[in-house]
């Protein structure tokens, strides 16, 4: 049966920001895996990470092919770095699993690629990890051909498609599901029990029971290679401060289209790129933002009064 609404994705989400004590060390704010990159494509893992940090992370870690150490120890040198061979995959789910009991949250996916050792990495996080895990990419890619696992994941699991990720996971078209988004990402997660966060003008966020929300944030310059790897980091980053899985969807995509808008007002939609999304991204979760989250709340008491 087709839901008739959808609840809106709007400022009074800032209310779940993650609180910032005054006595507090890294371990503090979380320690975020970021399962990312392949060669040729260290960009995305550094996307991920750094905007894993920006969002408050304590400690973000990297786990990539050798081949991009030096460009990522340039890029993000607060980073710890941890390489594989992807020769040699023994010794590469070795560290993936040494990694995953280090973490408080995981993502995987960003840049990883369609080669086989990436295929052994999705399967052996969803077997092996209990923790928060943000699935985005070539992750779900990789997902596609063992959607049983998301059922059977032992911890919560969000799954960060774009449409045509989507289609590939669900087998429907894409024109079906640009129909109706939000009610396509309600139905999936119903059938899944995870969160589904479906990208597109506008994302919908969908939760465990069928709830859905509808983001109000964001423009068309964020339709830019990266954008993506930018919102897994951030939702990583929230979890591992603590929030709840949901909680951490729904805020980290309500900032990133938030960094979005903020951005095109300086670097209009044309000359937005990815990381400018992670410029700004402070600026999103800023004190005039939280005055802003508190106006809307005293507006909506005042009307329910």
């Amino acid at each position: 049966m087709q839901r008739e609404e959808y609840i809106k994705l709007d400022g009074r989400i800032l209310k779940f920001l993650p609180v910032r004590r005054k006595r507090s060390h890294k371990g503090t704010y979380g320690k975020i895996l970021c399962v990312a990159g392949s060669r040729n494509m260290a960009g995305a893992a550094y996307l991920c990470a750094y905007a894993a940090y920006r969002c408050g992370a304590g400690l973000v870690r990297v786990l990539t092919p050798e081949e991009n150490r030096v460009i990522l120890q340039s890029l993000l040198p607060e980073a710890v770095l941890t390489t594989f061979d992807t020769d040699a995959a023994a010794s590469g789910i070795q560290k993936l699993l040494e990694a995953l009991e280090w973490a408080d949250a995981v993502a995987i996916g960003p840049g990883i690629g369609k080669e086989s050792w990436a295929a052994e990495f999705v399967e052996a996080a969803f077997a092996e990890c209990r923790k928060p895990l943000v699935v985005d990419a070539d992750g779900i890619n990789h997902l596609a051909g063992m959607k049983d696992r998301l059922g059977k994941y032992q911890g919560p699991v969000i799954v960060t498609p774009h449409v045509g990720e989507f289609s590939r996971l669900t087998g429907q078209s894409v024109s079906d599901i640009l129909k109706n988004v939000p009610e396509q990402a309600a139905r999936f997660t119903e059938k899944n029990g995870c969160i589904c966060v479906l990208k597109d003008a506008p994302t919908a966020v969908a939760d465990e029971k069928g709830r859905c929300w509808v983001n109000t944030t964001g423009n068309n310059g964020m339709s830019t290679g990266g954008s993506g790897d930018v919102l897994t980091g951030i939702i990583a980053g929230l979890l591992g401060q603590k929030l709840l899985p949901l909680q951490a969807a729904l805020l980290g995509v309500w900032l990133h289209g938030r960094a979005g808008d903020l951005a095109a007002g300086t670097e209009g939609v044309y000359g937005l790129m990815a990381r400018h999304l992670i410029e700004y991204l402070p600026g999103a979760m800023s004190t005039e933002n939280l005055k802003l989250c508190s106006g809307l709340e005293a507006k909506r008491q005042e009307e329910k009064g």
